[in-house]
């Protein structure tokens, strides 16, 4: 396997992300787990009576992404929208708690703030509901976030869009926010919806899993030949520096003008992909602020998946963490 990225190099990086300024725009969720075991089926369904012994609530959506970037050193920025209601205060206060900056988290009184509820048993999903608004936000709330984007960008390395379709990412305010980010010369990197893809046009870089990939570019993913005509057709319709198809099992590929490669999985063991992808998209924009290339910063977030998929709930983990995940990958892998 060719050797994308050397050991020492990749401390480099790491080491850098501790000076990285990264902007997150995105849908803030909180991830609320109730923990149980299943001992039987219920007499009045066929489904599993789930016992609770343990409730817990997380950073989930683009509040993860920022929490993500925090535990690897980083320096991290949000903006998004919460409900005026206890779930929001509860967000906004674990943020604080982290010592994360919340001065551009907007409160929009006429909707909820969105909460997933996740029922696990031994260490599996059993059932997952969400509560939440998804229309558009009014366009005084959008001003709020413009305004909030415009300030921050001046002090901003990477910018990163966190898409749920929550009703916060739009059209106009990914373009507007493309258009401030280059004329500052800052990177945008988004992790997407396929219902929004061409909001994305000429953004740094997009990360689509395998999925969204082939909905996006209306070829269906079934072996390399088909990957390949999928990130170029993909790749062009976007006009993006970059494409970065996060594929599970199968690892990642990653798509630039007239190039690509791929990265095989890292992945010890998997028990929950809950946020993986907030996982890949903060390291990416970490190692790119730190100067890292398109694949430099690929290979590390590869790397930092592998690490919290083998964790239960919305993951993070530490700069010692992914230095470990390096070196044990580069023995085994390179």
């Amino acid at each position: 396997m060719k050797r994308y990225l050397g050991l020492k190099r990749a401390f480099s990086l790491i080491d850098g992300f501790k000076d990285a300024r990264v902007l997150v725009i995105g849908d803030l969720i909180m991830d609320h787990f109730i923990w149980g075991k299943v001992r039987r089926i219920s007499p009045e369904a066929p489904v599993p009576v789930v016992e609770v012994t343990s409730e817990s609530l997380m950073l989930g959506g683009s509040a993860n992404v920022v929490n993500n970037i925090h535990s690897l050193g980083g320096r991290a920025s949000i903006t998004g929208v919460i409900g005026r209601d206890d779930d929001g205060k509860k967000l906004v206060n674990s943020l604080k708690a982290k010592g994360i900056e919340t001065n551009g988290v907007v409160v929009d009184a006429k909707r909820p703030t969105t909460i997933k509820t996740r029922i696990i048993a031994h260490s599996q999903q059993v059932v997952r509901f969400d509560r939440e608004k998804k229309d558009a936000l009014p366009p005084e709330i959008t001003a709020k976030v413009l305004s909030y984007i415009r300030q921050a960008v001046r002090s901003t390395d990477v910018v990163v869009i966190s898409d749920y379709a929550k009703g916060l990412v739009s059209e106009a305010l990914v373009h507007e926010t493309n258009s401030l980010c280059k004329k500052a010369g800052v990177a945008v990197a988004v992790d997407p919806k396929v219902e929004h893809i061409d909001y994305y046009k000429g953004t740094t870089i997009v990360t689509p899993n395998n999925l969204e990939a082939s909905q996006a570019s209306g070829v269906e993913i079934v072996d390399d030949p088909t990957l390949h005509r999928a990130g170029e057709a993909l790749l062009s319709r976007l006009g993006s520096a970059a494409l970065l198809i996060t594929r599970g099992e199968n690892g990642m590929s990653l798509f630039e003008d007239r190039s690509d490669i791929h990265i095989p999985t890292v992945a010890r063991e998997v028990f929950d992909v809950s946020g993986a992808g907030d996982t890949v998209i903060g390291t990416l924009s970490l190692a790119l602020a730190s100067g890292a290339t398109f694949t430099e910063a690929a290979v590390l977030a590869n790397f930092a998946a592998g690490v919290v998929v083998g964790k239960v709930g919305t993951a993070t983990l530490l700069p010692d963490e992914l230095r470990e995940a390096v070196v044990n990958g580069l023995k085994v892998r390179l």
